[in-house]
């Protein structure tokens, strides 16, 4: 998939296509790296493009939770596992991560083919600080708006912290990923040979 969605058939394609999209450019920016770069923290944050790619995968596969009303950690459990779910463990590896947000983009597919209305209501959860109190429900169209918006704000700074790792940018990475041939105006990222 290059940098631009395909035209859509409808609502539902539009909002599922802008979504995988947003996927893939945040895994662009995992291209190439080494689980040791994935897990780099080189700017003044505590963010690494592993820990994103984890994070991001962690919070859709939660929000489906949420629209088909499966019951929630309690809120101070879930902080801690918060806390943990921006850093890539040491016994994880890139790939694991990116296989998990293969398989939570896979269930967001199912799960959004088997709802009818896009209207459908999705209880807002109570006792969460950043959830709105006055407000009951949202609807399966705003959790897939939000799921668009965390993605994208999420690829963006892994842009920035990829770069930081090892220069690599957007369209180098996306021209390397996906097999553009090189041309006056766009080489391919390569990896940089480690001297002997």
């Amino acid at each position: 998939m290059a940098g631009n969605v395909p035209p859509v058939a409808d609502e539902r394609d539009g909002l599922l296509r802008f979504l995988e999209q947003q996927r893939h450019v945040l895994k662009i920016a995992a291209h190439g790296l080494t689980d040791e770069q994935a897990r780099l923290t080189p700017t003044k944050s505590a963010l690494s493009v592993g820990g994103l790619v984890k994070h991001v995968a962690t919070t859709e596969d939660g929000w489906l939770d949420i629209i088909l009303q499966l019951p929630q950690k309690p809120f101070d459990e879930a902080m801690a596992d918060y806390r943990t779910g921006y850093r890539l463990g040491p016994s994880e590896t890139l790939a694991g991560v990116l296989t998990r947000y293969d398989e939570v983009a896979a269930r967001t597919a199912a799960v959004i083919a088997g709802i009818e209305d896009l209207g459908q209501a999705v209880p807002v959860p109570k006792g969460v600080p950043w959830y709105p109190q006055d407000i009951e429900a949202w609807s399966v169209r705003w959790v897939l708006l939000h799921l668009i918006e965390e993605t994208a704000r999420h690829a963006g700074h892994a842009d920035i912290i990829r770069e930081h790792v090892d220069g690599g940018t957007a369209i180098p990475l996306m021209a390397a990923a996906e097999g553009w041939p090189e041309t006056p105006w766009v080489n391919p990222w390569k990896a940089e040979t480690q001297p002997a």
